[in-house]
């Protein structure tokens, strides 16, 4: 019974993560983390290895495809320079976060999470009502690197995908537009540049069990469909509002969890 429990635990935390990354275009790893600990009873490491193994397989495939058919296209030259960003930062962020404690993790999870929501409230449209930034296939390489670097360290040390730094970096930093930006960070959810940060925390033990991680896989699949959907029939603005709304959620959760 033990094994069917947490197997449709893991499917109901996968189906929430799903929901969400597909909503607001982001990893799921900032709702597999918290739902882990509340729905798994999992140990902070343990919520984040659980998190970025269970990112590995492309999960996030439908959620693209959805963002994809509505018009929205993700320059080769964006994926691959955040992508070499990506693996240098996951590959430290993974080291990094297996020699501090928990509450560590959790405060520096609620930093995180404070500063996206700051960037995403600061965010200006230019006066014409348009948050372009010129030919959107020449961005700064620098800044995109830098983009993947953040996004990579954020995933191997607190476990969360990288997805969140990947949109708010690209819409609130560069000004891609938004539904664009979300397409670009789906995309880090079907490319396995999260395979070093995951192998750390797997060679150390930080897993939950095989059927939780079955049901969170199999919930991914149907959430990230469900939630592209949801978001390619609502505009931008209700987009951000509603990503701040669900990041400052997380950050209180995370903040009661590490008083606790």
């Amino acid at each position: 019974m033990s094994g069917i429990h947490d197997l449709l635990a893991g499917a109901g935390v996968g189906l929430i993560g799903g929901l969400t990354s597909g909503f607001m275009g982001t990893s799921p790893g900032g709702g597999l983390v918290i739902f882990a600990v509340l729905l798994l009873g999992a140990e902070q490491h343990v919520a984040q290895g659980t998190s970025l193994i269970t990112q590995v397989p492309p999960t996030g495939l439908a959620g693209v495809r959805r963002y994809w058919q509505n018009g929205n296209h993700s320059p080769l030259p964006w994926i691959a320079w955040i992508g070499v960003g990506f693996l240098i930062g996951g590959t430290g962020g993974g080291y990094a976060a297996a020699a501090v404690s928990d509450a560590v993790l959790q405060w520096t999870y609620v930093t995180y999470l404070v500063a996206l929501i700051a960037l995403l409230i600061l965010r200006r449209d230019r006066k014409d009502g348009s948050s372009d930034a010129g030919d959107r296939d020449q961005l700064p390489w620098l800044s995109l690197l830098l983009i993947g670097v953040l996004a990579g360290f954020s995933s191997g040390f607190m476990g969360i995908g990288g997805g969140l730094a990947i949109t708010v970096g690209l819409a609130a930093g560069l000004r891609v537009p938004q539904h664009q930006a979300q397409l670009v960070s789906l995309i880090f959810s079907v490319i396995p540049t999260n395979i070093p940060a995951a192998w750390i925390y797997w060679s150390k033990g930080l897993m939950a069990g095989w059927p939780a991680i079955i049901g969170i896989i199999a919930g991914l699949w149907i959430g990230t469909d469900l939630g592209a959907r949801a978001a390619n029939g609502v505009s931008k603005a209700v987009l951000r509002r509603t990503m701040i709304a669900l990041v400052a959620l997380m950050a209180l959760y995370m903040s009661y969890k590490a008083l606790s």
